[in-house]
């Protein structure tokens, strides 16, 4: 019953915009014309097992201890050395983390975890837009304005998820004093963030707060959701340049690791599509698009898309987006079958486990992201990058 609660919004949110349900298949595009590189392929798979890390953070783990141990992928990082970490609690607003230096790559990491649980993931995406104040008119931090000179471009009609602002805004009292500190300490290493999930959320609002404060992140995110509103989205293109000419069509043979911002996402992921269009909210630029289903990727598999909303990408399974294609069923509307059995079948389990499917979706980004365990989940796949091509 509690379950069946809790998905009652993924059903309101998948019929608020489906006047007919068919069962068909989910699509996705064969393009190849703008795959990454190896290179990038290699440093988003590299990403990818830094934020599954996040997941050994709270319990049923054992956490993350000093120098840099746990039961994941802590080990393949030889290099790195914690700084703290943090959990704020299961609310809304909870948030959940660590902070770690690489003296490898010389960078200071900070990986924002997503959330474990299908139902509380369908209640935090179930929420309307309020105003978005960029930092430091935003009051987030500790009051100390980081030597930011006051001429920080504004965000005029910008509107945000309440919980991933009030979880940036919680978990900003915890993370600045050390994170600053360090990046002090250490001024020649590389700011770089990543998130998974709704951890990708608040990933981005840090990342706007740290570039407001005078430092240059790189952020990237696996599985992001919509953040706020068109005009939020239009300002994080033009705070990180996602709309320079020809950001999007990079040749195997330049170097596509330049961007600083990367927002991956996976096929038949539905969350990259939540909140709701039909709710006010916006994708921003800087998708890297995986193709495949099924774990391993390859670099073939990954592209980069172009604008907001490529129809080759994920916007494409998305009716409701100016350029989605009715050829790819939507996603919510390709579940809402689902959602129904779970709300009248006693176990709450879908008689047809399409919407379980989903959700893996979200979890496989190169490794299945979420389970704190020597070597990732033995059951998601992944574990042959070795020569950088996914290929291995």
């Amino acid at each position: 019953m509690f379950l069946s609660a809790l998905l009652l919004p993924l059903f309101l949110a998948a019929t608020t915009f489906v006047s007919a349900l068919q069962q068909n298949p989910l699509l996705y595009p064969t393009s190849n014309s703008h795959n990454i590189t190896s290179t990038l392929f290699t440093n988003l798979e590299e990403l990818a097992r830094i934020v599954d890390i996040s997941y050994c953070v709270s319990p049923p783990s054992l956490g993350i201890l000093h120098p840099f141990r746990c039961l994941s992928h802590c080990k393949e990082f030889p290099k790195f050395s914690l700084v703290t970490t943090w959990n704020t609690g299961p609310l809304l607003s909870d948030s959940c983390g660590y902070i770690a230096l690489d003296h490898g790559k010389e960078r200071v990491v900070v990986a924002f975890r997503g959330t474990y649980s299908i139902a509380n993931t369908v209640v935090d995406l179930s929420t309307i837009p309020q105003a978005y104040v960029p930092y430091p008119e935003s009051g987030s931090g500790d009051g100390d304005d980081g030597g930011v000179d006051g001429d920080e471009p504004k965000c005029e009609g910008c509107k945000v998820h309440m919980g991933f602002h009030t979880a940036w805004l919680i978990s900003s009292k915890i993370i600045l004093p050390d994170l600053e500190r360090h990046l002090h300490l250490w001024p020649y290493y590389k700011l770089t963030l990543v998130g998974h999930s709704l951890g990708g959320a608040v990933a981005a609002l840090a990342g706007l707060e740290l570039l407001a404060r005078g430092y240059d992140p790189t952020i990237t995110t696996f599985g992001e959701p919509r953040i706020g509103n068109k005009a939020l989205a239009s300002y994080i293109d033009q705070r990180f340049q996602l709309h320079q000419p020809n950001h999007a069509h990079h040749a195997e043979t330049e170097n596509d690791t330049h961007p600083r911002y990367r927002r991956v996402t996976h096929v038949n992921d539905p969350i990259p599509l939540l909140p709701l269009t039909e709710w006010g909210f916006a994708a921003h630029a800087g998708e890297i698009y995986i193709r495949k289903p099924a774990l391993p990727p390859s670099a073939h598999d990954l592209e980069h898309c172009a604008g907001d909303n490529d129809p080759r990408c994920i916007a494409g399974q998305d009716s409701a987006t100016q350029f989605g294609d009715d050829s790819k069923h939507d996603l919510l509307a390709s579940v809402a079958d689902e959602v129904q059995d779970v709300l009248h079948e006693p176990w709450g389990v879908p008689a047809r486990y399409r919407l379980w499917e989903l959700f893996f979706a979200h979890r496989d980004y190169f490794w299945r992201l979420g389970l704190c365990v020597p070597g990732g989940d033995p059951l998601g796949g992944g574990g042959r990058y070795g020569d950088g091509s996914g290929e291995g």
